[in-house]
């Protein structure tokens, strides 16, 4: 990439004379897609971030958010490795792990938990089996070395990402108000202190290569701006920035992300209304005979850079060397420009807040795209629907993916992987005798934002909240990471706007405020654009650790509760069954209230007389079924007045199985605000049978595990 025209002009107006090669390709990085949002940031005023519990909103390196009743902070930080994870799938995912990890040590939290969001093309085509062996293997083996269990996330498969998969990785980290700390620097005079690997010229220009499209070559003309990580000097640098702030010797922070040191050092001076000066051949490094350039915009791992007033420095550096970490004092906060200088020669001098904050929006053009029509495919064979969607890649188990994950590390995972959510035990906090536990769920669905993409979106807030609520957690805030194609194309620009507008609607009904995110455009290549695709991670609280089980018991009656279309013929848009066998339809029907929904959902969650209870939406119910069997526990289901297909595989979020010794109190806790329709009960025949329109389908906890395992036996 280069600069635009219109952007060239605009620096040389500001600065009174032609930029640098070094301050044009700082402006051509930091004023890029990647790190400056300039499409989207018109966009993102939509969402609501404000809150009693939000100590720091958007704008920072993650968000900070107080748990209710509590003095402890959680950090919330979500962000995207989508090009490098295509052209180097094990250092590309390894390297977004590292990164997010980063932003949340940025704020002065240590991480507790990763999730992670994956899509890539057709499970059938070896090329994204590839990718998705070396993304997995790359998460794994990066989360396991630093101890960050991986506890949640989803996996999908979806034609659109042939050419461009998506890794979305989500972080959340454990603070409080003495310990945290924040980008802004402070104080002229201060020293900047970079501490971490030593700087190589690997990651040139990630932050320009991730906004642009990915080229047929790009796998290996763009593999120099892809980062390598060292999962081994990234656990030192979490020690390290542990002890600096129990030592209180940071007065500010940011890691080395987009765009590098450039990028980390100018945004701390701007967001602290500062300057700074800076010495380039300072910088501790590990290839002879950099430059400047390189120096300043390589995207070399495991580096932070820190404020440090003059009489810490010493310590500083005693504490760093302990962990046999590089460390180096590069330059000084300043009244003034952002000024670097490299042996004695300046090559950047430029207004911090113009170079980090500058770049001017664009205005897009859109092109609304027609409603689908209903064209429901006829005498699809219930038996083989069942076996055709429980076994598809994007609803099979993920086991396959997660067993390789340690989700346990850090004796808080209480829910792991495989649930609806997961659940991670704070033991820095309790409200009066009460433990507290932060749920988290994460994910999309390229399905539904591919068939109406507000409808779509909305219904990812709604079906994350209820993941949450059916542990009896109340949801607490969210992060999104929205992914979209090059906006520069009015169709794609105009489905990218529908899912922002339709995720910050949904989480707004929902309540809960959207505190920090990520932005990632012109994921377009040869094979086409992705899908809209606005992952969200969604934390929430919950007092004790008790939840219901996901495996239905013999004891209780089994009620369907929050399903808008059951009385009638419920849509199928978005559906995988629609995607498995064709047609079109309207998207469903959601919630007017879900935040009715979901806070009565949380509150049955605790009911003593609740057995077992499990969302239901990807795959529908049919699928929701199947997943709470177990070869000693069955269920026989019965359904009448409704369609088999749409009853069955439609994919309405908000709804959830509630198993209860107690029906008349479920149906009186949603009157006037849900259905509750009693669809069965339990057996001990490890055996699910499902009769609906004088059909019947009956699959053993076997057969059902069988199919389920289209990954596991694929993949091994």
């Amino acid at each position: 990439m280069s600069l635009s025209v219109p952007d060239r002009e605009l620096i040389t107006e500001t600065l009174g004379r032609e930029p640098t090669s070094e301050e044009a390709a700082l402006f051509e990085n930091l004023w890029s897609e990647h790190c400056a949002y300039r499409s989207s940031r018109p966009l993102l005023t939509a969402f609501d971030s404000d809150d009693d519990n939000v100590v720091v909103g958007p704008g920072d390196d993650a968000a900070v958010v107080e748990l209710p009743n509590s003095e402890t902070y959680i950090t919330m930080g979500i962000e995207s490795h989508n090009h490098p994870s295509y052209v180097d799938p094990y250092d590309g995912a390894a390297t977004g792990v590292g990164g997010i990890v980063r932003d949340t040590m940025s704020m002065g939290a240590y991480p507790i938990a990763l999730a992670d969001s994956l899509y890539f093309g057709d499970f059938e085509e070896e090329h994204s089996q590839y990718l998705f062996e070396g993304v997995v293997e790359g998460i794994a083996d990066y989360g396991n070395s630093i101890g960050v269990p991986t506890v949640a996330g989803s996996v999908d498969f979806h034609s659109g990402y042939e050419g461009n998969p998506l890794v979305n990785v989500a972080c959340v980290g454990v603070t409080s108000e003495d310990r945290m700390l924040r980008a802004a620097v402070n104080e002229s005079g201060n020293k900047l202190v970079l501490v971490g690997n030593a700087t190589g010229r690997d990651g040139l220009g990630g932050a320009s290569f991730a906004s642009e499209d990915l080229s047929e070559d790009a796998e290996t003309e763009d593999r120099p701006a892809v980062q390598v990580g060292d999962p081994y000097a990234e656990k030192l640098l979490i020690e390290t920035n542990e002890q600096l702030i129990d030592e209180d010797l940071v007065e500010a922070a940011r890691d080395l992300g987009a765009a590098g040191l450039g990028g980390a050092t100018s945004e701390m001076a701007a967001q602290g209304d500062l300057g700074a000066h800076i010495q380039l051949e300072r910088v501790h490094q590990r290839e002879p005979g950099m430059n400047a350039l390189e120096i300043l915009l390589a995207e070399s791992q495991e580096r932070m850079c820190y404020e440090v007033t003059p009489e810490n420095v010493d310590r500083v550096v005693e504490v760093v060397e302990k962990y046999d970490l590089g460390c180096s004092v590069i330059g000084e906060v300043a009244d003034g420009n952002y000024v670097c200088t490299f042996n004695g020669e300046t090559v950047v001098d430029v207004p911090a807040e113009f170079l980090a904050e500058g770049a001017p929006s664009h205005d897009l053009p859109t092109e609304p795209s027609p409603s689908p029509e209903t064209n429901i495919p006829n005498n699809v064979d219930i038996e083989s629907a069942f076996d055709t969607i429980i076994g598809h890649p994007s609803i099979a188990s993920k086991e396959w993916v997660y067993r390789q994950y340690d989700h346990e590390v850090g004796t808080r995972t209480v829910i792991p992987p495989g649930h609806d959510a997961a659940l991670l035990a704070m033991h820095e906090a309790t409200a009066g005798d009460e433990e507290i536990a932060v749920a988290l769920s994460a994910g999309s669905a390229p399905n539904w934002t591919t068939s109406a993409p507000y409808s779509g979106a909305r219904a990812v807030a709604i079906e994350n909240a209820t993941n949450l609520a059916v542990l009896g957690a109340t949801p607490l805030a969210a992060v999104d990471c929205l992914n979209g194609g090059n906006p520069e194309k009015p169709d794609i620009y105009n489905a990218f706007s529908q899912t922002v507008e339709g995720l910050a609607d949904g989480c707004k009904e929902l309540s809960v405020p959207v505190v920090g995110g990520n932005v990632s455009l012109y994921n377009d290549s040869p094979a086409g654009p992705i899908p809209p695709t606005p992952t969200i991670a969604m934390t929430g609280v919950k007092y004790g650790y008790e939840t219901p089980d996901i495996t239905l018991d013999t004891d209780g009656e089994i009620l369907l509760v929050g399903d808008f279309g059951i009385e009638t013929t419920p849509s199928l848009g978005g559906s995988q069954y629609l995607e498995s066998f064709g047609g079109s339809d309207q998207f469903p029907t959601l919630p007017d209230t879900p935040h009715e929904v979901v806070s009565n959902l949380a509150e049955v969650a605790e009911d003593d007389h609740t057995v077992a209870m499990h969302d239901v939406s990807h795959g529908g119910l049919a699928v929701a079924l199947a997943e709470m069997i177990d070869s000693n526990v069955g269920a026989e289901i019965e359904l009448s007045n409704t369609s088999i297909g749409p009853a069955l595989f439609h994919e309405q979020p908000g709804r959830a199985i509630i198993q209860t010794t107690d029906p008349e109190q479920v149906q009186e806790q949603f009157d006037g605000i849900a259905p509750v329709v009693r669809i069965g009960h339990g057996t001990d025949t490890g055996t699910l049978s499902i009769t609906i329109d004088g059909q019947t389908i009956t699959r053993s906890a076997e057969q059902v595990t069988e199919l389920r395992s289209a990954i596991d036996q694929e993949m091994t």
